[in-house]
C-alpha cells in the first residue's frame, strides 16, 4: 500500500517520544505461557485487563493445560469466568480453541497466525498478542478501540476498520517496533490522551500532534 509521507515522518516522532516516554510499556495482563496469554486475551473482551487478572490466578491454578480446558465442565467454566462478562461465550470459545489445540496441535498453543485464527474465538488482534507476548514475534499490530481512535487522532492512519488501519500503522512504523507500540499508544490513551477529554497542555506530544497544531512536518 503508498504510504502516506507525512504520518511516516509523524510516525518517526511519535515513536521516539512514546519510547522515551513509555519506556516499560508492555502487556498488563498476566500470564506465564502462551496458553495462559491466549484466554486471558480471550477474557479481556469488553472487559479490563485489571478484571481479568483478578480472575485468572485461581482459573489457571484450576486448569493448567489445554487439556484441562478442553475436558471442563462447561458451568464450571462458566461460573470461573462470569465477572469478566459475556461468560457465556467466552466460556464456549476458549473450550473450543483448546480442544482445537489438543486435537491438532498436540497440546501447544500454534504460533503462526493462520493457526491461531483457526482457532475459535480467536481474530487477528488477538493472535497478535499471543504472538508478540507470547512468542515474541511481531507479525502485525495489536488495534484495539483505544489504538483504532489514538491513530486517527495522532494522524498516523484514516482507515475505517481495524484491519486497514493495522496495515496502515504497519507501513510507517519499523516491524520490531509493532508490539510495543499497541502497548505504549494504551498507555498514551489512558494517561494523556483519553476519548472524552484528552490532556492536551500536558501532552508530551504536543509540539507535533496534528490535532493541537496545523504544522507539524
Amino acid at each position: 500500500m503508498d504510504t502516506n509521507p507525512i504520518a511516516k515522518r509523524l510516525a518517526k516522532r511519535f515513536l521516539t517520544a512514546l519510547k522515551k516516554t513509555f519506556p516499560e510499556a508492555g502487556c498488563s495482563l498476566r500470564f506465564q505461557s502462551p496458553l495462559e496469554l491466549l484466554v486471558a486475551t480471550i477474557l479481556s473482551a469488553q472487559c479490563t485487563d485489571i478484571q481479568v487478572n483478578k480472575v485468572t490466578p485461581k482459573l489457571f491454578a484450576t486448569y493448567r493445560s489445554a487439556k484441562d480446558f478442553a475436558n471442563a465442565s462447561l458451568e464450571e467454566l462458566e461460573h470461573a469466568i462470569r465477572t469478566t462478562g459475556f461468560y457465556h461465550n467466552k466460556a464456549k470459545n476458549i473450550q473450543g480453541a483448546c480442544r482445537q489445540i489438543v486435537e491438532q496441535f498436540h497440546g501447544h498453543v500454534p504460533d503462526s497466525m493462520d493457526s491461531l485464527t483457526s482457532l475459535p474465538g480467536v481474530g487477528r488482534k488477538t493472535a497478535n498478542v499471543v504472538l508478540g507476548n507470547g512468542f515474541g514475534r511481531n507479525d502485525g499490530v495489536v488495534v484495539d478501540t483505544h489504538v483504532f481512535r489514538l491513530a486517527h487522532r495522532m494522524g498516523l492512519a484514516v482507515g475505517t476498520t481495524p484491519e486497514k488501519v493495522e496495515q496502515e500503522l504497519m507501513a510507517i512504523f519499523p516491524q520490531n517496533d509493532w508490539a510495543f507500540l499497541s502497548h505504549a499508544l494504551i498507555l498514551h490513551g489512558r494517561v494523556h490522551c483519553n476519548a472524552r477529554k484528552p490532556n492536551c497542555p500536558q501532552c508530551p506530544f504536543k509540539q507535533f500532534c496534528p490535532k493541537i497544531n496545523t504544522v507539524f512536518v
